[in-house]
């Protein structure tokens, strides 16, 4: 009997143990959450890896309604996504101005970036390719 009683104490001393480590202060373990940037750092950091501005609100509608012309399953109600593709490919279409191996490049490229190759492969063809690529950037950088 007395075995039963002594060990019975001694679980519930180990589970007392145990949960009163738990509330013990353990703030020192969280990670600090990163700096924030201003607009401007932001700004700069995109151009400086070659990328435009975030679209406007008009830009962004015009370029996933883009999209949607060419097939919806493009876009596939994923708009961030393809926003971020479109943003990406802008930066290969900065690195390829002016030279035109490389623009024929990009077109098998704008089909791979945005998965239409993987995905849709009764649609990527090179107009398509080239339909998106012109898309991206009538919208999305006009400037390059």
């Amino acid at each position: 009997m007395r075995t039963r009683t002594t060990t019975a104490a001694l679980i519930v001393a180990g589970l007392l143990l145990t949960l009163t480590a738990c509330g013990e202060d353990d703030t020192a373990a969280k990670p600090s959450a990163p700096p924030s940037l201003t607009d401007e750092q932001r700004s700069s950091a995109r151009a400086a890896a070659g990328l435009p501005p975030e679209p406007s609100t008009t830009a962004r509608y015009k370029f996933l309604e883009a999209l949607n012309d060419i097939d919806r399953r493009i876009v596939d109600g994923k708009d961030d996504k393809a926003v971020s593709r479109g943003l990406n490919q802008c930066s290969s279409i900065k690195r390829a101005s002016g030279d035109e191996d490389k623009q024929v490049e990009l077109v098998k490229q704008t089909l791979s970036r945005f998965t239409i190759d993987t995905r849709l492969p009764d649609i990527a063809t090179p107009e398509t390719g080239g339909e998106i690529l012109a898309a991206v950037h009538q919208n999305l950088c006009p400037d390059f």
